[in-house]
């Protein structure tokens, strides 16, 4: 008798930032994120260097949540989200948790995108979305058995979802998305007329 079946799986977690309390303003969320740019010369001056579009607080400020209390209010939230997910993947943590390890806001143009990558190091990597004007530009996963495919033929243009080679998610504002941090991912291009505003993050396995 045959029998097909998947042997591995990648998830990705998807839901309202909402489900989980504290529940954020999302207008004190966009005017902290907005404001923070502003202010980040240090941020400003390496995005401008680094040809990196728009702004990320990536390279300057390491402590978000210490300094504005609505992104303390975020953590708190998002730390539940990935206990959730942590439980769905089916860690075993040995009584450690998963806990923050970097928080950056990210501001990206009209025409900005950000290409292809990984987080190294971390263990989940999640994206929680303040404004996403029409033509903001969807998040694009990519098989993580690229490198090993070698002489593959192509997929059918209308493949099942699980053997697609590359996925596109769009959120709306207010989702928050979690990957395991493996996984390679990008930003597509922002085609809209307005900025694209959005909160990402790390996680590693804590002592």
């Amino acid at each position: 008798m045959t029998k097909i079946e998947s042997l591995f799986v990648t998830r990705l977690y998807h839901a309202q930032l909402a489900e989980q309390s504290p529940v954020i303003d999302p207008d004190e969320l966009y005017d902290s994120c907005y404001s923070i740019a502003e202010d980040d010369e240090a941020g400003q001056e390496w995005c401008e260097k680094e040809g990196y579009p728009g702004y990320t607080s990536y390279a300057s400020l390491t402590d978000l949540p210490w300094r504005f209390p609505v992104f303390a209010g975020l953590v708190e939230a998002l730390d539940k989200h990935v206990a959730a997910f942590a439980e769905d993947l089916q860690f075993n943590l040995d009584d450690r948790k998963l806990v923050l390890e970097d928080i950056w806001i990210n501001i990206l143009p009209p025409g900005g995108y950000h290409s292809a990558h990984i987080h190294p190091h971390s263990v989940i990597s999640g994206t929680t979305y303040v404004a996403l004007p029409d033509g903001a530009g969807a998040l694009r996963y990519e098989d993580p058995r690229h490198a090993m495919m070698m002489a593959a033929p192509p997929r059918i243009k209308d493949a099942r979802r699980e053997h697609q080679s590359f996925i596109k998610m769009s959120p709306d504002e207010g989702d928050v998305l979690l990957w395991e941090s493996w996984l390679r991912h990008e930003v597509m291009q922002n085609t809209g007329e307005e900025e694209r505003c959005s909160v990402s993050f790390n996680y590693k396995w804590g002592e």
